[in-house]
């Protein structure tokens, strides 16, 4: 998640006001430190620019999606 924001030009503090979460909150999210409900999931990508479907595939074949 975060390199796809880096790659979008977007800081940490950026996305976290669009999103309308703390920016704590969008970082931990980033590493994997807090669990992401599927609506902030989908407000994180199209902040980003990133394509939902996407990211989901790659979340569902990543060791921890394929739980």
């Amino acid at each position: 998640m975060k390199q796809k924001r880096e790659e979008s030009g977007l800081s940490l503090r950026a996305v976290a006001e669009i999103v309308d979460r703390h920016h704590s909150v969008v970082g931990k999210m980033e590493q994997d430190r807090r669990k992401i409900e599927l609506m902030e999931f989908i407000a994180y990508c199209q902040a980003i620019g990133a394509d939902p479907h996407e990211g989901l595939d790659i979340l569902l074949c990543s060791p921890k999606g394929s739980r």
